[in-house]
């Protein structure tokens, strides 16, 4: 399957996307997409012979639970609805808690890295297995980046993807910027992870601009392409030539002359990249066919797949539930973790919520005005996600009434009417506000 070169699909962008010049596909984020009718730009796309790749960043195949039917669904009917050759998703958690650890449930709003254990291994397979046999076309999983790395990890990241390949058959997709991060982040050689994984099983490739700040790498699709990411783009191509790469850009969305641009610095860096000779690229370890088996005794490889067991998933949701309270709730740090960095990483969750929150709900930033973002972000430390990004525009605002805010009476009044026309007929009465008040005094004991 031959896709090209593409670029990300976003609405901000989508008169631009259509616009460019040599552009074979592109990719949309399966969430933002309606299940029973797709956008006009996109059906102009389609007909254009343009492919529609849809790209999930919900399912959480990485997390202790096993996939939701009904998320499985909505991805499954956005693929028929497509016509797309296959669909992606992230090896990552994006939410914990819940009736494994007798605990709320708490959502990250952000893609989250499992720990590289042989544990973590079984719950992933199992997940993935899951989600292939749920959807109608096959599933290739993108690498994340990290801000953070968990403690007693036993596998490298170009190990850990080799034995998920080798126990399932799943594609990858490959993020070259996210390479780029975990190696300014965690000191991790991006050529190393290329050596390990097997290239082969490379549906296409990701390539993302970021930024760093006080010697972490920001991954934030919303700066341009660097030069050390197009430099693990070359390093890729040395060893083989990806059917598809993909630029993204989530924010910040540049003149359609800078994203032809950065297209123009991707075309020009496969071409000037040459493939290395046969059986070069290829770690030791990896079979004739490209895929690397470890074969550790006590570890099943594709021939011997086991379902990940109870206690396993258990012991996940235990480790994945203290990690997220952690970031998202102020509760203390587990064991093993660096401080600063999961500090830096709780502060890029609440900045993400502000800005997505004000994104789905443009009208509390207008009302709230300068105020806007200092209030979320003291509400979003005493209020973790528990149900996405438009219930938590929703409960933000009910707490900003609840407490009286804002003060200004216009403003004030503005909020009520939006909260009573999303939410409930009326603002909550003062008997409401106690009780919820003395709720939360009891839980927070």
């Amino acid at each position: 399957m031959e896709l090209g070169i593409g670029i990300g699909w976003r609405p901000e962008i989508a008169d631009a996307v259509e616009a460019l010049p040599g552009i074979d596909w592109v990719e949309a984020v399966a969430e933002n997409l309606c299940t029973d009718h797709l956008p006009d730009s996109l059906v102009r796309l389609r007909a254009r012979g343009v492919t529609v790749v849809p790209h999930g960043v919900s399912l959480g195949l990485g997390g202790a639970d096993r996939p939701d039917p009904g998320r499985l669904a909505d991805l499954a009917a956005r693929a028929t609805l497509l016509g797309t050759p296959l669909v992606t998703e992230h090896i990552a958690f994006v939410r914990a808690g819940g009736t494994r650890t007798a605990s709320p449930g708490l959502e990250a709003g952000h893609l989250l890295p499992v720990p590289r254990t042989w544990d973590a291994l079984d719950v992933l397979c199992e997940n993935v297995r899951i989600a292939q046999d749920s959807l109608p076309v096959p599933l290739a999983l993108e690498n994340i980046a990290a801000l953070i790395a968990w403690p007693g990890e036993e596998l490298t990241e170009g190990q850990f993807l080799a034995e998920l390949v080798a126990r399932t058959g799943v594609r990858l997709l490959i993020d070259v910027a996210n390479l780029h991060t975990n190696h300014v982040n965690r000191g991790e050689d991006p050529a190393r992870a290329l050596d390990e994984l097997p290239v082969e099983a490379i549906a296409y490739v990701h390539v993302a601009g970021g930024i760093e700040k006080d010697g972490v790498w920001h991954d934030t699709h919303a700066h341009p392409v660097t030069r050390p990411v197009l430099d693990v783009l070359a390093e890729l191509r040395s060893r083989v030539a990806p059917p598809g790469v993909l630029l993204e850009r989530d924010a910040d969305f540049p003149p359609a002359q800078e994203l032809a641009g950065e297209l123009t610095a991707i075309r020009a860096t496969l071409d000037a990249a040459v493939r290395k000779g046969p059986g070069q690229g290829q770690g030791a370890g990896t079979s004739g066919d490209g895929v690397a088996r470890i074969g550790t005794a006590g570890h099943p490889t594709a021939s011997s797949p086991a379902p990940a067991t109870d206690a396993a998933r258990d012991r996940a949701a235990v480790a994945q539930t203290a990690l997220l309270s952690a970031l998202v709730a102020g509760t203390p740090a587990p064991e093993g973790f660096d401080h600063h960095r999961l500090g830096v990483q709780s502060r890029a969750l609440a900045a993400k919520r502000a800005d997505v929150v004000a994104k789905v709900a443009p009208e509390l930033p207008e009302i709230l005005g300068d105020g806007y973002r200092r209030a979320f972000l003291a509400y979003a430390r005493t209020h973790p996600m528990a149900a996405g990004y438009r219930r938590d525009a929703l409960d933000f605002a009910e707490q900003l009434l609840i407490a009286g805010r804002p003060t200004d009476d216009a403003a004030r009044r503005r909020l009520t009417i939006w909260w009573q026309d999303r939410a409930a007929a009326r603002p909550p009465r003062r008997t409401t506000r106690l009780v919820r008040a003395a709720r939360a005094a009891l839980v927070g004991r």
